[in-house]
């Protein structure tokens, strides 16, 4: 079976610097920011010379543009009842498929956001909403828009397989192939879904029973944070509260052959060089860890 592992390496010089140092790590797969994660990068387009070099790194690696997700800014908040805020974070998700269409990538990954008023239904309806505005105003992409469950921190929506479901029910058949949701292990794990001692298979299985489809990725982080704790805080596998076990057992379901698996763990080359193009060194360790028998 083929696995795609993959990391989110630090960008200095580019994206197409992050698609080399993930490859020169052993990677098949990476994760990108397009734009500035802090901002709602609603107004923000990709130049034509970032897409060639980041196409250029693409070829130059041999990795597969199907197996490079962008993450949507931290800030975008399509849960929210404040009309301003949603229609600022709905514009921040519709801009985010446009600059990850230009890059001809697989998917891309964004969290729902928070229900602030406690009313769950209409905060699916609004998620749901803004998903479909954005893949209909780019009605040609082959980019997946698809939802990141949460850790579950006050009204953080779409922790639970009913949200995610109800977020997804909310788009029209005619989209539904163009979205769809992944699976954060930290985040599983810190809204109180235990994968250790083999739970981490059950896990899935509720996920995909109730929504009625498969992840379309893993982020494969270990959590500071203990069970049930709504911390959303990764560290390296292996040093955290979930431990490796459960992860040797997701790489080997076949629910994670051919879709991205992501490591969003810590790196120590924060402050690389723009022209280096060399794998983070935690990033080859993490990678030997999950590979090695």
């Amino acid at each position: 079976m083929t696995r795609f592992i993959g990391t989110h390496p630090v960008d200095n010089g580019g994206i197409d610097m992050a698609v080399r140092r993930s490859a020169n790590a052993g990677m098949k797969a990476v994760q990108i920011f397009t734009a500035i994660p802090k901002y709602y990068g609603d107004k923000v387009s990709i130049r034509p010379e970032r897409v060639e070099r980041f196409k250029k790194a693409l070829a130059e690696t041999g990795m597969e543009a199907r197996m490079v997700m962008a993450h949507a800014a931290y800030v975008l908040n399509t849960a929210t009842p404040e009309d301003d805020k949603w229609s600022r974070a709905r514009g921040g998700l519709i801009k985010e498929l446009e600059r990850s269409t230009m890059l001809g990538i697989g998917c891309i990954c964004f969290h729902p956001g928070a229900a602030t008023d406690g009313d769950r239904d209409a905060a699916a309806k609004r998620v749901a909403t803004a998903i479909v505005d954005a893949l209909e105003a780019h009605p040609a992409s082959k980019t997946r828009v698809l939802i990141e469950n949460t850790a579950g921190a006050g009204r953080t929506f779409a922790k639970t397989p009913d949200e995610i479901a109800a977020i997804l029910s909310d788009v029209p058949a005619k989209l539904r192939a163009r979205t769809g949701y992944g699976l954060d292990t930290c985040h599983l794990f810190s809204s109180g879904y235990d994968l250790r001692n083999g739970g981490i298979t059950g896990v899935i299985d509720e996920f995909e029973r109730v929504i009625g489809e498969p992840p379309r990725f893993f982020h494969l982080n270990d959590s500071e944070g203990a069970l049930g704790s709504n911390k959303d805080r990764h560290v390296l596998i292996g040093e955290g509260q979930i431990g490796v076990e459960p992860f040797k057992r997701l790489l080997k379901d076949p629910r994670t052959e051919d879709i991205p698996l992501i490591l969003e763990t810590p790196q120590i080359n924060v402050d690389v060089a723009d022209d280096d193009p060399s794998g983070d060194p935690y990033d080859v360790r993490m990678y030997q860890l999950l590979t090695r028998d």
